[in-house]
């Protein structure tokens, strides 16, 4: 007898699985139908689709919130630290999963302190030494301040994968007369390419939609991130919400293409470190 039968459990369970599901897409369904329409239509009818989409929104959008400009800053911020991350925190964690047992071990609970003590403690110190530096209001000062933040789970990631990777490859390089970085550099880290797009996913999506360290440290400079350049335009537009929402779809539709183009990667990389 067939255990997977259709049950009235398995239907109750869809049922809740949907009504979960639109509870979750009925935001998005907002957010995107009121940026297609004019103002006197979403305010005639706000729920229904709109009867002819409307661009004006979006341009209004592009110059007023000089999203341009947002778009420039948010991009050099997240590539800078995530090439920073990936370097230095794929090179960190091979050493930490290759080492010394012990060592290896004290050096992942050291780095897995950086993932339990709230950035917020340091917050005015990091500011304080920024400004000293004279790096505020430039943004090289954001990418040191997520490469230091975002580095021990960069570190906790690559380590657990890279684990799960035989050390045959990397004897088989040393007999043939490579040291440990060339065998790094050749034979590991293109074995990292699953895990370095969940890398490059969760990073970059904290670094895009952090909103409070870019207002701290580029307040009153021409390097605004996108979200600090939403939230300008706002206060401007505060009645007009189909402005405001098309602002928004702007600003996270680099996230999303992101999101499709790494999205396999992903999820290769949650894979085989659960499997390891």
């Amino acid at each position: 007898m067939d255990d997977r039968r259709y049950t009235f459990g398995t239907f109750a369970l869809e049922v809740v699985m949907i009504a979960l599901a639109a509870v979750f897409a009925f935001p998005i369904y907002i957010l995107v139908v009121l940026a297609f329409k004019s103002q006197a239509e979403w305010r005639e009818a706000p729920l229904s689709p709109p009867s002819d989409p409307y661009l004006g929104n979006f341009q209004t959008a592009w110059h007023d919130a000089y999203l341009a400009d947002a778009l420039i800053s948010s991009v050099t911020v997240v590539a800078g630290s995530l090439v920073v991350l990936v370097a230095v925190g794929s090179l960190a964690a091979y050493f930490v999963a290759r080492c010394k047992p012990r060592l290896g071990y004290g050096l992942y609970l050291f780095f897995l302190t950086g993932l339990i003590l709230p950035f917020q403690l340091a917050l005015i110190p990091l500011y304080q030494l920024m400004r000293d530096m004279g790096l505020l209001g430039s943004p090289l000062s954001l990418i040191l301040f997520y490469s230091g933040l975002q580095l021990p789970f960069t570190i906790f990631l690559y380590a657990g994968f890279i684990r799960t990777i035989p050390k045959t490859y990397e004897e088989a390089a040393r007999i043939d007369g490579a040291s440990d970085l060339v065998a790094f550099i050749h034979i590991i880290l293109p074995m990292l390419r699953p895990i370095t797009g969940t890398v490059l996913i969760l990073n970059g999506v904290f670094i895009w939609n952090d909103f409070m360290t870019p207002l701290l440290y580029l307040s009153g400079s021409s390097w605004a991130t996108v979200p600090v350049a939403i939230y300008a335009f706002v206060d401007q537009y505060v009645t007009q919400w189909g402005i405001v929402f098309a602002a928004l779809l702007i600003g996270i539709a680099p996230v999303m293409l992101a999101f499709l183009f790494l999205q396999r990667n992903m999820i290769k990389g949650f894979a085989s470190g659960i499997k390891g």
